[in-house]
């Protein structure tokens, strides 16, 4: 089983700016979390409050077994596409490091949760505690009513935000779109008290 990643330092009580964040999307051959395999994934890294985006990580995957079409009408990537890709084992190591030491932040984060327990095993689980869920984050300043619940899709809530969004279901463009979104959000967190990476995991998780 792969290690997995090197924990984030302990900054969870501090301002949420002084901690180090990964936003993640992964691509897939569909949802089947037991069964379906990563095809692509990307890593977008925020410092002091700022996208990095000179520094993300982008890999494309072969997976174990044939891609479905449901999937490749989705994040169109096609079976000539993949066929001179990494296997994960190969790049495994690359999502590692560059997930090592930050906060991953995920958009409907239990996928991504789901698929890194595969990679990395369950046993060694604190890391699946240091997601931050920015969809659940995205619910809870959403200024509608009851009775009236709009699209909560990626680029739904980017386009209402004012967050271009340029591949939709591209990996690395997915997890650039949820990094912005993720600081756009983040005055309005601030003002219900929502601080620090702590009170994020937390307002993350429902």
């Amino acid at each position: 089983m792969n290690a997995p990643p090197v924990r984030p330092r302990a900054l969870g009580g501090g301002p949420w700016r002084q901690a180090a964040y990964a936003s993640l999307d992964f691509e897939t051959t569909g949802l089947d979390l037991a069964g379906d395999d990563i095809i692509s994934f990307g890593v977008v890294p925020i410092e002091k409050g700022r996208i990095l985006p000179g520094r993300s990580t982008y890999r494309e995957v072969r997976p174990e077994q044939p891609l479905k079409p449901a999937s490749i009408a989705v994040h169109g990537l096609r079976p000539v596409d993949l066929a001179e890709a990494a296997s994960l084992g190969t790049v495994v190591g690359d999502l590692r490091d560059a997930l090592a030491g930050r906060y991953v932040l995920a958009w409907a984060a239990e996928i991504e949760a789901a698929f890194l327990a595969r990679v990395f095993g369950r046993r060694s689980s604190w890391w699946q505690r240091q997601i931050i869920d920015v969809l659940r984050l995205a619910l809870l300043v959403d200024p509608s009513g009851p009775d009236h619940r709009p699209d909560f899709s990626l680029t739904a809530v980017a386009d209402r935000l004012g967050v271009p969004v340029e591949r939709p279901h591209h990996a690395l463009d997915d997890a650039l779109t949820t990094a912005q979104v993720f600081l756009v959000l983040l005055p309005d967190l601030e003002r219900r008290g929502i601080t620090t990476p702590r009170r994020l995991l937390r307002a993350g998780r429902g």
